[in-house]
């Protein structure tokens, strides 16, 4: 499958969780978390910081979500995104993305290597349009 089937496979799929999500309206934490919900995507927020972002729950963890979301969108360093993929497969994640500056070689291999679906160095916010 290429690049853009498999953006537009996980696009389609309408419950998603964002592991390093923000209150600060200037960060892509929040920027990418706002945009998903205004889009009428179930949104996941994930950050052990933050009880809640606009008053909905924010878990402390993956496994804290009380769902399998479709698609785990990254909005953290590569060290973080590398810890966090043995989590997404034990909670039954198929599909990774990868915001650009979240992943490395690394990340991206480990991911595959665990056959995830993966997308990584493409922007939510641009692919929603800006």
């Amino acid at each position: 499958m290429n690049n853009e089937n498999l953006r537009n496979e996980m696009l389609d799929k309408k419950v998603w969780a964002v592991l390093g999500v923000s209150p600060n309206k200037e960060k892509f934490g929040y920027k990418i978390y706002k945009k998903l919900k205004d889009n009428n995507y179930e949104v996941y927020p994930i950050n052990p910081k933050y009880d809640d972002i606009e008053g909905q729950k924010c878990y402390k963890s993956i496994e804290d979500l009380p769902v399998t979301p479709d698609v785990l969108d990254f909005v953290v360093p590569p060290q973080v995104s590398l810890a966090a993929i043995d989590k997404a497969k034990d909670k039954g994640i198929e599909n990774l993305w990868f915001q650009p500056g979240t992943s490395n070689d690394e990340v991206v291999n480990k991911a595959k290597d665990n056959e995830f679906k993966v997308i990584h160095n493409d922007c939510v916010l641009v692919a929603l349009g800006h």
